[in-house]
């Protein structure tokens, strides 16, 4: 039936289509992206919030996490008490599924007797956080909102850097996931993510994972030494043996480091005219590109960051 459809879509439309005049092409960026983030001004960047990062310490090197409160208020508080309480402290990378997630969290976490016990201020459960109020979004955060169409919901753009969609029809809006993007992991219950198991997108985004699982945040920096770590055999990614899991010295809180033990970074305001140019410049492809897209996805645009001038 689908190859049916197809040859009756083209014998009556296919000549219509041909004929259709085509859309002007925009005029090729005079500035590459990376003449255009150089010429940036100081205001188009801001700091990092340290009561909503984390610092991820592995004997590889640090790993960066924005966390993402005006879309998981429970998730990143609890986050964050358990950051507070050292939790994460001496735990483990414990699954790498490629062109999928890494994941991390306690072993022994199915087991009652054996899991590690939540700090004090952590909650052992909270309620679902899959979407938000897009209302709500747009009084708080700001939308900026992309042109190009997307498969995947009604509207997509960035909300504080944050890649987000939307349904004008259901009035939600969410995180989408795309690469780098980090999930609370949850069981089939949906109430049964409390953040204290997370994961991190290293693969082609699983658009699918969307508005079924509370995404917290994202990772600003290190996503290398979290996507080039050795799969694990097992099923779905787990490692299968102790010794091959990656140890995981801390997860801090910035707000609890001094300000000297803080990197200093600073990430693109995504209601920037800065980031407006550079979306274009992501569309209109000059110089190497023989063929120039003419069009972006909310996971292709990637907000930059840089070391804090």
């Amino acid at each position: 039936m689908k190859h049916l459809a197809i040859a009756l879509a083209t014998a009556g439309l296919l000549s219509t289509a041909l004929a259709a005049p085509k859309p002007a092409a925009k005029p090729l960026p005079k500035k590459t992206a990376q003449e255009i983030l150089a010429a940036s001004p100081a205001s188009d960047w801001r700091a990092l919030d340290p009561e909503n990062t984390l610092l991820m310490e592995l004997a590889s090197g640090q790993v960066l996490i924005e966390l993402a409160p005006r879309f998981a208020p429970a998730h990143a508080a609890n986050i964050r008490a358990l950051a507070r309480g050292g939790y994460w402290n001496g735990l483990a990378i414990l699954r790498v599924q490629d062109n999928f997630v890494t994941q991390w969290g306690d072993p022994d976490g199915e087991d009652a007797a054996k899991a590690k016990s939540l700090p004090a201020g952590a909650q052992a459960k909270l309620p679902s956080e899959f979407s938000v109020s897009i209302d709500a979004i747009g009084k708080t955060a700001g939308f900026t909102r992309l042109p190009d169409p997307d498969g995947w919901a009604p509207r997509t753009g960035f909300s504080q850097g944050f890649p987000v969609a939307s349904d004008p029809k259901t009035g939600k809006a969410w995180l989408t996931h795309c690469y780098g993007m980090v999930g609370a992991g949850r069981s089939d219950a949906v109430d049964s993510s409390n953040g204290s198991e997370l994961y991190v997108v290293i693969g082609q985004a699983p658009r699918g994972l969307d508005l079924n699982i509370t995404v917290v945040g994202r990772v600003l920096k290190g996503m290398e030494l979290l996507s080039a770590l050795p799969r694990g055999t097992a099923a779905m990614g787990f490692y299968e043996k102790p010794e091959q899991r990656t140890g995981i010295q801390r997860i801090s809180l910035l707000a609890e480091l001094p300000p000297a033990e803080r990197p200093a970074l600073q990430v693109l305001k995504t209601e920037s005219a800065t980031w407006t140019q550079l979306l274009d410049a992501r569309r209109y492809r000059g110089g190497w590109f023989v063929h120039s897209p003419g069009h972006i996805e909310v996971c292709s645009a990637t907000v930059p960051t840089r070391p804090t001038p």
